[in-house]
């Protein structure tokens, strides 16, 4: 099985590496190259939003991983700030997905995880740039899931808060983690491998019975008023 994860050098990304099972081909696309490599994993240092793709044989899973936490006022941002987050979180997905069409189709057990945020659903201020980006994510899941039945299984995954080096920024001190985890009905920030579990879990063949769908981690925000 060869998997190919677009930003997985770090957070979540680098977490999903680290849990597939030892047989599978991994592939890992970033921005960024990785001091500490995840062993037998190959490694393409490029952007998805302007460099040309590698030609890898046989790819039958995709994690898209890349996103942006860009969060303030809407009247304090500009169009090209909405541009930005659309571009890395919608298109560099779509310039993966495009690349790798015509292979993904024709393997076994094919499927492709996406990510959206809590945001979408739950509404929340200071998020509009990445909640609309996040949210043609998932509009794009679905539809992809739908074109592409019964070959390939299109899921997407919208997490809460996650203690990743994108998040590095609001979740700075002790102080600003327990605001932020008082807000959730279950008191805690995410970890990048809990996310990764769902991840492994939505590409194994454990869940050949899931497509279209987008699976909430937001201990309890989404769904829980209390």
């Amino acid at each position: 099985m060869t998997t190919l994860i677009i930003g997985g050098t770090h957070g979540i990304g680098r977490a999903v590496a680290q849990m597939l099972p030892q047989d599978n081909h991994i592939h890992i696309i970033s921005r960024n190259g990785d001091d500490n490599p995840v062993a037998g994993a190959t490694y393409h240092e490029l952007d998805v939003l302007t460099d040309d793709l590698p030609d890898i044989d046989e790819v039958a899973q995709i994690v898209y991983c890349p996103g942006s936490i860009n969060l303030r006022p809407v009247q304090s941002l500009k169009v090209e700030d909405f541009r930005a987050d659309y571009e890395i979180n919608v298109i560099g997905a779509v310039r993966t997905i495009q690349k790798y069409y015509r292979t993904i189709k024709k393997q076994d057990g094919a499927s492709i995880v996406l990510f959206s945020t809590v945001a979408v659903q739950q509404g929340m201020p200071f998020h509009t740039s990445v909640a609309a980006a996040k949210g043609a994510v998932e509009g794009f899941a679905r539809s992809l899931a739908a074109e592409m039945a019964p070959l390939v299984r299109v899921n997407c995954i919208a997490p809460t808060m996650t203690d990743t080096p994108l998040a590095s920024g609001i979740l700075k001190n002790e102080k600003a983690r327990e605001n932020i985890a008082e807000r959730h009905p279950l008191k805690r920030i995410l970890d990048a491998e809990e996310v990764a579990s769902m991840t492994v879990y939505l590409l194994s063949p454990a869940a050949r019975g899931i497509t279209g769908q987008v699976m909430g981690i937001d201990a309890g925000m989404g769904s829980l008023k209390l």
